[in-house]
């Protein structure tokens, strides 16, 4: 039994072999996703590859000489990042031979990497990089071009992730914790190991908290001896519940630092203190983003968060469980802005902390039946017949924030950075997705 069939339960996984399509079919049949146009081929063979701009901002998609969206950074196609989680790729990026997995038919070509001269290729380590957020940026860095290390635990990413790099000559993966010191030479760090979603940080809250401060000292401390570039994937938790709104960099926060959030929340903001003490005692040369809600393909089905909740109660036609009365919001933003944005970070002169996140905000209750809607008409396009969910409301969360939205001018500002994808645009391509790992043996 897949990973799937156990997460999903009694949901429908079989088919009888006389009814079964091919495997081409399967993929193709599931992972069509022609009524939205992000990246996908339009009527006339051309493909898209960027999203749509984002109500409420003033955001557009910069445009080639011929109208067509331009590539994300790095000159990387929605196409070719879709390929590595896309059909037949498994769960999450599950591609290549190796030690501990055997594919039918061999081993297929790498996907295509930029080649770089020697002064522009960087060697460039990203911790939790097999994690949800960590593997797409490795996707990211490695077809730009760049010799990539990813170290990671496997306490919430997994090695499938980057599965289809394994081999290749300017990849490496790691298994490492970042509590405990590691020698390496690069010349960029970008510190993404710790726990995100409340079901994992809450589970083990020491151990978070000793990744929030041992881990990131344990990557100044290689920063500053190589002098390596460093970047600290924070979050918006450093706001708590935030008097603010929306919320600005120059906000401190409302935190409360022993509930049961404390141990994420603080863990980022000892994180924080840490990086900037390093700055400027060592000199090393750091950058800070606070990360608001993120989601998109490879997110882990039982973390807990409100997008992979939603999503797969909506598949197996259960409630949708809130917990409160639905009225707190959120900004949601899908990953790839996500990934334009800490890359575009790294690159920048900008130290001081910036927020990457959507500012289109949505309550909790409109997110919900924005993907019941969604995950019906996917499974109606392919005559899936299945239980619409409704919507079932739980206590609220002890010091679950009631508001968050980011305020996103200084992104805007000194990064050039805006995100280009529309919740909904993304929610379509993550239910794909989903459905897809669903119904996939």
């Amino acid at each position: 039994m897949s990973a799937a069939q156990q997460i999903l339960g009694s949901a429908n996984m079989s088919e009888s072999p006389a009814q079964s399509p091919t495997s081409g079919e399967r993929n193709d049949r599931l992972w069509d996703m022609s009524s939205f146009r992000h990246g996908l081929p339009d009527e006339g063979g051309n493909s898209s590859t960027a999203g749509a701009p984002v109500a409420g901002t003033n955001s557009e998609p910069e445009k080639n000489d011929d109208g067509t969206p331009k590539p994300m950074r790095g000159g990387v196609s929605l196409d070719t990042m879709r390929s590595l989680y896309g059909p037949g790729t498994g769960f999450g990026g599950l591609r290549r031979s190796n030690s501990s997995v055997v594919y039918p038919g061999g081993p297929p070509e790498f996907p295509p990497v930029k080649k770089l001269n020697p002064l522009q290729k960087k060697r460039i380590l990203v911790s939790g990089g097999a994690g949800f957020v960590g593997s797409h940026l490795v996707d990211r860095l490695m077809l730009m071009g760049h010799d990539v290390i990813a170290i990671d635990n496997y306490f919430t990413g997994s090695k499938m992730n980057l599965a289809h790099w394994f081999g290749h000559p300017n990849f490496e993966m790691i298994r490492h914790d970042v509590v405990d010191p590691i020698m390496l030479e690069v010349d960029q760090i970008y510190h993404l190991a710790c726990p995100a979603s409340p079901v994992h940080y809450q589970a083990n809250p020491v151990k978070t908290l000793k990744t929030g401060f041992f881990g990131t000292y344990n990557m100044l401390g290689l920063a500053k001896r190589v002098k390596a570039r460093f970047l600290l994937t924070s979050t918006s938790e450093v706001y708590g519940d935030p008097e603010e709104h929306p919320q600005k960099e120059t906000y401190w926060g409302h935190v409360n630092c022993i509930g049961p959030r404390a141990c994420y929340d603080e863990g980022k903001r000892v994180a924080e203190a840490l990086t900037y003490s390093y700055a400027r005692q060592d000199g090393v040369d750091v950058r800070v983003a606070r990360i608001f809600n993120t989601f998109g393909p490879r997110m882990n089905w039982h973390d807990g968060r409100v997008v992979s909740n939603f999503i797969v109660q909506a598949l197996k036609g259960d409630d949708i469980t809130i917990y409160g009365d639905g009225s707190a919001t959120r900004s949601f933003q899908y990953v790839h802005d996500l990934v334009d944005g800490l890359i575009a970070l790294m690159e920048s002169d900008y130290t001081d902390p910036v927020n990457l996140g959507n500012p289109e905000e949505y309550t909790i209750k409109e997110f919900a039946d924005m993907i019941v809607e969604l995950v019906n008409e996917h499974r109606a396009r392919y005559g899936d017949a299945g239980k619409t969910s409704t919507v079932t409301y739980l206590p609220a969360v002890a010091d679950d924030p009631q508001r968050r939205k980011p305020d996103t001018t200084r992104a805007k500002e000194v990064l050039g950075w805006a995100p280009q994808w529309a919740a909904v645009d993304g929610l379509k391509e993550t239910v794909a997705y989903f459905y897809q790992m669903m119904h996939q043996h």
